[in-house]
């Protein structure tokens, strides 16, 4: 389901927007066109009915703006949201709703028996539980994002993220089968970043 089509199906009228340039910024190495298609086909795939457009354009707006600046590009990727779906003509309760649903992104915790919240963070996790092959892609591409940050202070970020995404359990509220994977990749992922760097001449 398109952003546009979502608009429709909600009663609104499509208005032009920036989505696919944005999407399409050189600078974004994961965070473009493919991920977003990919979490938006996912996260419709788990909803039904008319929570189907609303988790669609939560979907397409959740990274709209991507600086490399968590928790400011979920608020600003909120913001942009209302602004388009207001423009767009939808019910003030649909746009809160959407705008919701990114900000949920935030801290990727949905409330108890939000299935559209679910829907969304599942979906934008989707990649942890991919072959170690299509995985270590999606590392190497997140590393180019944040290629601004040194390999040290990137390290413990990173495990930092890597340890809170292993603590949820579980991490997945919909999508159980995707689970053994998607630990098994992160707690690779975190053994090398962690363990002792090799001695020199080794």
């Amino acid at each position: 389901m398109n952003w546009d089509e979502a608009i429709i199906a909600l009663g609104g009228t499509p208005a032009p927007t920036d989505l696919e340039k944005r999407y399409a910024e050189p600078r974004r190495r994961y965070h473009g066109t493919a991920h977003v298609r990919q979490v938006v086909r996912d996260a419709v795939a788990l909803t039904d009915g008319r929570d189907r457009a609303l988790v669609a354009l939560a979907a397409w707006a959740h990274d709209v703006v991507y600086d490399g600046h968590p928790g400011d590009d979920e608020r600003a990727s909120a913001a942009w949201a209302r602004k388009h779906l207001t423009t767009a003509g939808l019910a003030e309760p649909d746009v809160t709703r959407v705008e919701g649903l990114v900000l949920a992104t935030l801290d990727h915790t949905a409330p108890p028996g939000d299935h559209p919240a679910q829907a969304l963070l599942d979906a934008d996790l989707a990649i942890l539980a991919a072959t170690p092959e299509d995985y270590e892609r999606y590392r190497q591409a997140v590393r180019a994002e944040y290629a601004h940050v040194p390999d040290d202070a990137w390290r413990v970020g990173r495990a930092e993220v890597l340890r809170s995404l292993l603590a949820k359990t579980p991490l997945y509220r919909l999508a159980h089968d995707w689970e053994p994977a998607a630990r098994k990749n992160l707690t690779a992922e975190l053994a090398t970043l962690t363990a002792p760097k090799a001695a020199a001449g080794a």
